[in-house]
C-alpha cells in the first residue's frame, strides 16, 4: 500500500501503473509489459494505465449507454428503465412490478434480484448500496473509466424466468469486427464458460469457469448480435458487447472495455497471445 503522504507527490498515472502492474504479477506470475504488449491481459493493463478517452466511460455508464444503443440499434434492443437516481426514493414510493433488478450504473457485478416480497428487505439492500456508491469500482485495479462515472442506481425490470437467469452472449470485437464469442450459461448456480468464433466454432479454451461439456446451440438472433456489436463497437480498438436473448430477440446488456480487469488466466496460456494478436 502506498502511503497517503507519498501519493500527494506521486504523480496519479504513476499509481495506477503501480497498481495495475502489481496486480498483474500477483494473478499471472509476471510483471506486464505495458509499452509493448503482446498478450491480451498486456493490452488491458496498457488500456488501463494510457487510455483516456471520455468515450469509454460514458459508454461503460450502464444509464448513459442506454441513449447510445437506442440511437444506433432502436430502442426494442433496451431493457426498459423503471426508475434510475443517486440515491433510492423513499420506501412509500419503491411501488415496482416484482420482480426487478436493482444495479449500480458505475461497475461490475453491482446486482441485486428481487423476485419475491420477502427479498424486498430494504434494510440489508440499504446496507449494500451503500456500499457500491461509497466505493469507486477497480480502483485499485487501476481501472479508471469508473472513477469519471457519476455514480447512480438504476431500477429494470426482471427479464427472463425468475426461476434462473438467462445466458450471457459476450461479443469479443476488436476495430469493429466480433472474433469470439464467449458464453456464460447456468449462471446463479455451477456457472459454465465457453467460447466460439463468430461462425459458432468452439475455441479449445476456457477461463475461470470450466466448459459447459455438452453441446450449446447457437442462439437465434446470432447474426443479429453480430451486427449489433459491430455497429456499437465502431472506431474502437477492443471492446465487448453484452446480450441477452429473450424470446428468441436479442437485447443489450453492456459495454467492457476491461474484461476480468486481464487478471483472469487462459487456458490454455497460448490463447493470451493468440486473442493479443487480434488486438493491433
Amino acid at each position: 500500500m502506498i502511503h497517503k503522504a507519498l501519493k500527494k507527490l506521486v504523480p496519479s498515472r504513476l499509481i495506477v501503473a503501480y497498481y495495475t502492474c502489481t496486480s498483474y504479477k500477483a494473478a499471472h506470475g509476471c510483471y506486464p509489459n505495458i509499452f509493448t504488449p503482446k498478450t491480451f491481459t498486456e493490452k488491458i493493463q496498457k488500456r488501463k494505465i494510457f487510455d483516456r478517452d471520455p468515450l469509454l466511460s460514458i459508454r461503460a455508464d450502464k444509464v448513459l449507454v442506454k441513449e447510445f444503443v437506442r440511437q444506433k440499434l432502436g430502442k426494442e434492443w433496451v431493457t426498459p428503465t423503471l426508475w434510475h437516481g443517486a440515491t433510492l426514493p423513499p420506501p412509500n414510493e419503491r411501488n415496482w412490478s416484482l420482480p426487478f433488478v436493482i444495479k449500480a450504473n458505475h461497475g461490475s457485478g453491482a446486482n441485486i434480484f428481487i423476485r419475491t416480497k420477502t427479498e424486498c428487505d430494504w434494510p440489508a439492500i440499504e446496507f449494500k448500496i451503500q456500499h457500491w456508491m461509497n466505493n469507486i469500482h477497480g480502483y485499485y485495479f487501476g481501472e479508471w473509466l469508473y472513477s469519471k462515472i457519476k455514480p447512480q442506481l438504476l431500477i429494470e425490470p426482471f427479464i427472463t424466468e425468475i426461476s434462473s437467469l438467462p445466458t450471457d452472449y459476450k461479443l469479443w470485437t476488436f476495430h469493429g469486427s466480433v472474433e469470439i464469442i464467449e458464453v456464460m450459461s447456468n449462471r446463479g448456480a455451477a456457472q459454465k464458460r465457453n467460447f466460439y468464433d463468430r461462425n459458432w466454432k468452439e475455441i479449445p479454451f476456457s477461463q475461470l469457469f470450466p466448459p459447459d461439456v455438452k453441446e450449446i446451440p447457437a442462439p437465434k438472433s446470432l447474426k443479429l448480435m453480430i451486427n449489433a456489436a459491430e455497429l456499437l463497437s465502431e472506431n474502437m480498438s477492443f471492446v465487448r458487447v453484452d446480450f441477452y436473448e429473450i424470446a428468441e430477440k436479442p437485447l443489450f446488456g453492456e459495454l467492457t472495455f476491461y474484461p476480468g480487469s486481464g487478471y483472469t488466466l487462459f487456458n490454455p496460456v497460448k490463447y493470451d497471445k493468440i486473442i493479443g494478436k487480434l488486438w493491433k
